[in-house]
């Protein structure tokens, strides 16, 4: 009997163990599936960004250097077209006339300029002493009045 009970408790022991070892087994296949799952993840998002910041900076270059020189080209075109006519339009409307005329304006206007310049310049100065002159003689005025009180109230 108890030779029964033993290899019994030893039956149940093994069994017991086997059922841990395959919860072990279990756990451990968890643990590496979802081990596998997130490096292939990671890895996978790594290399996908990789790829897509190399593809849209590859592709932005060369639509930009494609657009740049498209624009470049149009608007030099514009520029070289609108110039010339200005070039053009000017040389062939001026004539003597129109140069002495402007060249005419110009002198007057520079010659009444420095006339108006001298005249201000004399008129503010005869202004300036006249004012100086008036403000200094009520200075005057104004201090002897001052000192005539002063010598009132200490007599």
């Amino acid at each position: 009997m108890k030779e029964n009970a033993v290899i019994t408790i030893i039956s149940i022991t093994i069994i017991v163990l086997n059922m841990m070892m395959i919860i072990v087994l279990d756990i451990k296949n968890a643990i590496m599936v979802a081990t596998m799952a997130e490096v292939t993840t990671v890895t996978m998002a790594e290399i996908m960004v990789a790829t897509m910041v190399e593809v849209t900076t590859v592709t932005m270059a060369e639509i930009m250097v494609a657009t740049m020189a498209e624009v470049t080209a149009a608007v030099m075109a514009v520029i070289t077209a609108a110039v010339m006519a200005v070039i053009t339009a000017v040389v062939m409307a001026a004539t003597m006339a129109e140069v002495t005329a402007a060249v005419m304006v110009v002198i007057t206007a520079v010659v009444m300029a420095a006339t108006m310049a001298e005249v201000m310049a004399v008129i503010t100065a005869v202004v300036m002493t006249e004012v100086m002159a008036v403000t200094t003689a009520v200075v005057k005025d104004v201090a002897a009045v001052g000192a005539g009180c002063f010598n009132l109230i200490n007599n």
